[in-house]
Parts: C-alpha cells; structure tokens; sequence
C-alpha cells in the first residue's frame, strides 16, 4: 500500500457510521503502525504496566542513606530504587531534555537467567523470548530518548543474542541517521581455549545522538601515542618527530627540489608524488629550522612534527581493546577491593565508562544510567570529576532484586564517596567532594479526585528538589514558619523554592513576597485543580515569582508515557462519590488520548 492508499484509507475509517470511538482509534492505530520495513514483534504487556494503569509514580527519598558532603558546591547524584519504566516515567517529569549522556548495559538476554519478565526469567525455549525483550526496550527506550537533550547522546552496551535486534529498534526510535557507531569493546583479557564453537571476546556498544546538535568529544592522547615525540631541538617549541614532507597527491606546481643547505644535494619529491606545499614555504621553514635533514645534517628533507601542534586529542575508533577500558577481569577485580568478595557477577570496569563520558559529556553534563547495575557509571563519574575538576551529575536507576540496590549498588558508591580498605590492607581515600541521595518509587491512584490530587501534590515535593536541584529546606519564610502540609520554603543562597499545598496560604505568601527584595525569581510550585497556578493572586508580585500548577504540570508530563487508564465500572455508590464537579472531571487521560 502506497502512501496516498494509506492517507485515503484512513480518511474512510474516519467517516465510517456504525463504529464506537474505540474501534475506531484502534483501527486507526493498526493501521499507522503497519509498516514496509523494519523491526516487527508480538508486543507483550509487563505487570508494571497493569499497575501503572491505576496508579501514578513519585518519588520518595529515603533521608537515612543520603550522603552529605561537607563542600556545599559538591554536585548532588542521585540513586533510585525501583522499576526503572516506573523511575523513568518520574524523570519524564523532572529531567525531560535535560539529560546529556545515558548509558545502559540492559539484560542481554541469553536465556541463562539473565532476563526477568513479569517476575519470571525468560529461558532460551520461550517462544516469545526475543519479543518479550523487545517490547521491554521499547518502552523504556522511547522514554530515555524524550530525557535526552538536544545535544545528547545514548550508549548501550549488548552482546551477540540481541546485537542485531536492538541496532533495528534503535534505528526506529532515536533515527537511522542518528546512529553514531557500533563499537567492538574487546572485554576478554585473554580466550577461552575450551569454548566448542568460537571464543567470544567482543561486546557491543550502540551509539546514537539524538540530534546534530551532539558534537563528539576527543580522547585524551596517551605516552604511547606521544613516545614517537622523541626529539627536542631546544627552540622553546618543544619535542617534534620527523614526518614526511611529501603527499600522494601529485600537484606539477609542488614538484620542484628541495636543495639540502648543508651538502648541496637536491631532492625531487617520490615518484608519483608531489611536496606539500610551494617553494616558497619550504624555503621560509628551512630558515626556521623547520626542515630536518637527518641526525648529521646529510639526508633527505623531512617536516618536524611538534607535539604542541597536533590536535590535542584523539579521534576515537570503533575499536575499543582492553588496554585502553579495561576488561572484565578488571572489573571484576575493582569490586572485589571495595567488597572483599565480589558480590556482583557482570560489572563494567571504570575505565570504559570514563571512556564513555569522555567522550559523550561535558564538565557539567547531566548523565543517566537506568540498568545501573553495580553502580560503575556512577563511580566512573565521580573519578572523572576529580580528575578534571568537572561537575558532573549522575541518576541511577535499579531494582532492588535480591538486595542489589541497598546492598551492592548504594553500597559501593558509599564506600567509594568515604573512602575504604582493601583485602590487601591498602587505603583508597574518599571521592568526598559529591552528595549522594536515595530515593524509592511510590505510587498514588491515578483517580482524579481532589484528594488523590492533594496526595499527589504532597508526594511530588522530592522529585520537585530533584527537578529544580535545590535540597535546602529552611524552617522559616521571611520569619513566617512553614507547616509540611501547607507549604514549604528552599532556598540554597542563590534560588529560591516554595511549594505551596493549602491554597488559603496563598494570600499571605503574597504580603510577604511584596515586601522582598528578589534578584532571581522565586519558583513557586502551587496546588491548584486545574491549569491556572493562581495567577491573579500573585498579581502583585508577578515580577518576583515564576508560577507553576501542580498536579497539572505532572499530569502533562506524564501523558504521552503512561498507559491508557482501565475503564472503570462504577457502582451506585461509586456514582454517587464521583460526583461531576469541575475538580473531579479535571485531567481524564482518555479525553486527552
């Protein structure tokens, strides 16, 4: 079916008598989701979905497991226990187009109890097996791509089971065109001799850009590829190698000899070749001493190639050997010295992510890992920072299965910000200088009553503090105390937060306003049931404060992530409660679809 087919077809199904609204739209969806090329799979439902259809994610931070670092500049990390569709649809909310970097090392499905679905692991002989992993990455990855910023970038980490099958989905969600490259990470220090097929040493990394407003960094330059910088002429430019002045383009104009001043001897430039520049130049470089004749001063003409010249930093290939990001053994090896006994099966090693964010952030770059797994993008961060005085954040996201976020996730990194002893005796100081917070997923009904509103509004305040990355909560507002369920005040020394819950607070926090002296605007987060933050009442101060609805602003956020609600029966009784009131009849997700 051409595309005029499609577009007229669709037109008929919309003018079509008989059919109920539902019908209709899913007709319409079958129809827009039929395509010519590409990746196709049997869409399977996840249990965190059915859950999502009733309840809507907050987050809940659990203040006993923070870390607090004594630098009050020190950049605030955060760790998120719980299912990570259910974590990223919070983020949709706190951090969309805000991220820079994400990378993900997600199950790689090998059927060896790698790959939980539905609370069940997925073996090598279910029938769905590929399916089931694909509608898994599709959700959550359409979802990290509305995080990223324009300028962001993603990177996923896979193995041969599902190499092929993810480079389709990617294509589809971030764009062909968006694809940056497929690396081969060489993650085996040595082969294994006992392997009956081949010996599997190479992991894939997928990388796409979200937009062409991505610019790639480079790698820093290493001894090894400076060692070949190995002279010095003590002209102050500094250590040089010899390089060849000729090129294989041949240009008539830049085939003349070169007359070596010291012998007298003219050199014509290679058969086929030409110099790399006019006569002119050379003869100005060879005053300059430019021009290197040989250690005795008696041989052919060469360019001195100055350290100081060359592009400081290297391009990177698709190549990546264990030399340069480590390996699995390495890996392995890094969490036994935090841990004592490994008590995780498959980490990354920290020099491949520091790879990573090389490469893919800047000095204050925002960065999400969302299969955070032992934690190892956010160590890598944190040593990063130190190493080049960046500010880098970092989010991570991970169940709790087995104890792995308390226990091996929030542990390592604790260790890691205060320092700890090896199972050699050796001390490994603190990356003291970051703060680390600890939130949980919890849920509130999706039923738009008034008090479900409240609730909501009540238990947004921590993913506010992470949205606006302002935790300083203060007792009191321009001398007036603050009262948890009517409204709460931040305030860090630069910005200014308030989030007010009651309503009838709001007349009073206006005479205060007034009569502040404000260099930035205050950022006022206000319950309202509908999409108007009060703005005639905050008339007055219109100049002092930036406005912002709640839980309306949630609700929009969450829109285009969550699933359709489940259409609801109501009884007599529950008729009679959900009386059609302007607040009850606010936000229906199926009036928005």
């Amino acid at each position: 079916m051409n595309n005029n087919d499609r577009i007229n077809l669709i037109h008929r199904i919309g003018e079509l008598e008989g059919l109920t609204d539902r019908e209709r739209s899913a007709l319409l969806g079958l129809l827009r989701e039929s395509k010519t090329y590409g990746l196709v799979w049997e869409d399977k439902p996840e249990a965190v979905e059915e859950r999502m259809q009733e309840e809507l994610p907050v987050l809940r931070e659990v203040p006993e497991r923070t870390l607090i670092s004594d630098r009050p500049d020190a950049p605030n990390h955060i760790l998120i226990e719980g299912d990570n569709l259910e974590a990223l649809t919070t983020l949709a909310y706190t951090h969309a187009g805000r991220i820079d970097v994400i990378y993900i090392d997600p199950p790689y499905n090998t059927g060896n109890k790698d790959f939980v679905y539905n609370d069940s692991f997925v073996d090598r002989e279910d029938t769905y097996r590929h399916s089931k992993w694909l509608s898994f990455m599709s959700r959550r990855l359409r979802i990290a791509k509305q995080l990223l910023s324009d300028k962001g970038v993603i990177f996923i980490s896979i193995d041969d089971n599902e190499q092929a099958q993810l480079k389709l989905l990617c294509d589809e969600v971030f764009g062909e065109e968006n694809a940056l490259a497929e690396i081969l990470w060489h993650k085996n220090y040595a082969s294994a001799n006992d392997s009956k097929t081949f010996s599997k040493v190479l992991d894939y990394i997928l990388v796409y850009k979200k937009t062409d407003k991505f610019t790639r960094n480079l790698l820093p330059r290493t001894e090894k590829q400076n060692v070949l910088y190995k002279y010095d002429s003590n002209d102050g430019k500094g250590k040089w190698r010899p390089d060849n002045l000729s090129v294989r383009t041949y240009s008539a104009s830049y085939d003349y000899p070169i007359i070596n001043p010291n012998t007298g001897v003219a050199y014509n430039p290679p058969k086929g070749r030409s110099w790399m520049t006019n006569q002119e130049r050379v003869q100005e470089w060879i005053k300059e001493t430019r021009v290197y004749f040989g250690l005795n001063g008696k041989g052919a003409p060469q360019l001195k190639r100055y350290l100081s010249e060359v592009q400081q930093g290297v391009v990177p290939t698709t190549y990546w050997s264990y030399d340069d990001c480590g390996h699995k053994d390495e890996a392995r090896k890094e969490i036994k010295d935090i841990f004592g006994q490994p008590p995780f099966d498959s980490p990354k090693p920290t020099r491949l992510l520091k790879q990573i964010l090389r490469l893919g952030s800047l000095k204050k770059s925002i960065i999400l890992d969302f299969f955070a797994g032992s934690g190892t993008t956010l160590h890598a961060t944190m040593q990063l920072n130190a190493e080049d005085g960046g500010h880098r954040q970092c989010i991570l996201v991970t169940n709790n299965e087995n104890g792995i976020c308390e226990n091996v996730t929030y542990e390592r990194n604790k260790r890691v910000i205060q320092g700890y002893t090896t199972p050699k005796g050796e001390q490994v100081a603190g990356l003291t200088g970051n703060t680390l917070r600890y939130y949980k997923t919890d849920f509130v009904s999706r039923t738009r009553s008034v008090q479900n509103m409240r609730r909501l509004v009540n238990l947004s305040t921590d993913m506010l503090c992470i949205k606006e990355d302002l935790y300083a909560e203060q007792p009191t507002f321009c001398g007036e105390r603050t009262y948890k369920n009517i409204f709460r005040y931040f305030d860090n020394g630069s910005r200014q937060m308030l989030v007010i819950y009651r309503e009838e607070a709001i007349e009073r926090l206006v005479e205060l306003i007034y009569g502040m002296d404000v260099t930035d605007r205050i950022k006022i987060y206000v319950f309202s049931p509908g999409e108007d933050p009060w703005e005639d009442s905050f008339e007055d101060v219109s100049d002092k404060v930036e406005l912002c609805a709640l839980p309306a602003a949630i609700y929009n956020a969450y829109r285009r992530i969550l699933p359709k609600k489940k259409t609801e029966i109501l009884t007599t009784e529950d008729k009679a409660d959900a009386k059609a009131t302007p607040e009850n009849l606010l936000f229906n997700f199926e009036e928005e679809e």
